[in-house]
């Protein structure tokens, strides 16, 4: 009699809960496609999806819930073969979380699936690319027969590179003054010392 009235209870308490309390527990007992269905929460129900192998909805539901998901946006992406766009989202959750190992890791292998994107130099210090939409010809060229884009200012070829002083302690130099001014300027730096080193 008094599992019963447990059990009459539990059910209780479920119903009020209402189907995506449902939901989770379908999930969590491994039942991811009922799961989907009942859940209406983007991100959880994009787990649900993606756990039932329908990577497609399941990118659409993470899409859905924002940049709360960005991780797992990133593992829908790669699992519908879009490796471009799955290593620019990993890349971000590494921008907010530069310690997460797990995203180091996915994008180092979508990095192995992704295209390559190779441009050509044109001997003005400019790389020309390409614009193309995915079914058509190429729609616009940059290259130096266009405007520059620096108008007015040195651009980096072999005479400006000879007239640079080959000074490797000064580069050094600026180039330690310049990270410590990087990291003073995000509050990474550390306090003064009384006697400089």
């Amino acid at each position: 009699m008094r599992r019963a009235v447990i059990l009459v209870a539990a059910l209780g308490v479920l119903v009020l809960a209402g189907p995506a309390a449902l939901g989770k527990l379908a999930l969590m007992a491994g039942l991811p496609s009922l799961a989907a269905r009942l859940i209406d929460d983007p991100a959880a129900q994009g787990v649900a999806l993606y756990r039932a192998g329908d990577y497609a909805k399941a990118d659409r539901a993470f899409a859905d819930a924002g940049r709360s998901s960005t991780y797992n946006r990133g593992l829908s992406l790669a699992m519908t073969g879009d490796y471009a766009l799955s290593r620019a989202y990993f890349e971000a959750v590494l921008f907010a979380n530069p310690a997460d190992g797990q995203a180091r890791d996915n994008r180092a292998v979508v990095d192995a699936l992704a295209p390559r994107t190779i441009g050509e130099g044109n001997e003005s210090g400019r790389i020309a690319t390409t614009v193309a939409p995915t079914d058509g010809p190429p729609v616009e060229l940059f290259s130096a027969e266009s405007r520059p884009l620096d108008q007015g200012t040195r651009v980096a070829d072999d005479a400006w590179l000879a007239s640079l002083p080959d000074d490797p302690a000064e580069f050094l130099r600026l180039r330690l003054a310049d990270e410590k001014t990087r990291r003073d300027s995000l509050g990474l730096g550390g306090a003064e010392e009384a006697i400089p080193w």
